[in-house]
C-alpha cells in the first residue's frame, strides 16, 4: 500500500510561481498513475493532471500552458510546478495514486496554495 505526503503549498502573489511536491513510499512508484487533483473552497475535487511512467501526461484545460507535473522515479516523488498563478488557482491540492484500475485509491492529506489577487 503506497503513502503519500504532500508538500510545497503557500501564499502567493497572482502571477507567481510554487512547486508542490508528493513523496511515495510503500509502493512501486512506476506501477501506478499518478495524478494532482484540487479541491477550492465550497467545491468538489478536480483533476488537475495525470501522469504515467514512460511520460503519458494529461492536464485539465484551465491549468493547460502554466503547469507541469514532473515525475523523478529515483526518488518516487511526482512534482507539480505551477506559474503564472491565479486567484481561481486557490484550493488545498492532493496527490493521488491510481493502481491502474481507474480508481484514485490512495491519497495524501493535501497541502494548501493560496494565491492572492
Amino acid at each position: 500500500q503506497v503513502q503519500l505526503v504532500e508538500s510545497g503549498g503557500g501564499l502567493v502573489q497572482a502571477g507567481g510561481s510554487l512547486r508542490l511536491s508528493c513523496a511515495a513510499s510503500g509502493g512501486t512508484f512506476s506501477s501506478y498513475i499518478m495524478g494532482w487533483f484540487r479541491q477550492a473552497p465550497g467545491k468538489g475535487h478536480e483533476l488537475v493532471t495525470t501522469m504515467r511512467y514512460g511520460g503519458s501526461t494529461y492536464y485539465t484545460g484551465s491549468v493547460k500552458g502554466r503547469f507541469t507535473v514532473i515525475g523523478d522515479y529515483a526518488k518516487n516523488t511526482m512534482y507539480l510546478q505551477m506559474n503564472s498563478l491565479k486567484p481561481e488557482d486557490t484550493a488545498v491540492y492532493y496527490c493521488a495514486a491510481d493502481p491502474g484500475a481507474a480508481n484514485w485509491n490512495y491519497w495524501g492529506k493535501g497541502t494548501l496554495v493560496t494565491v492572492s489577487a
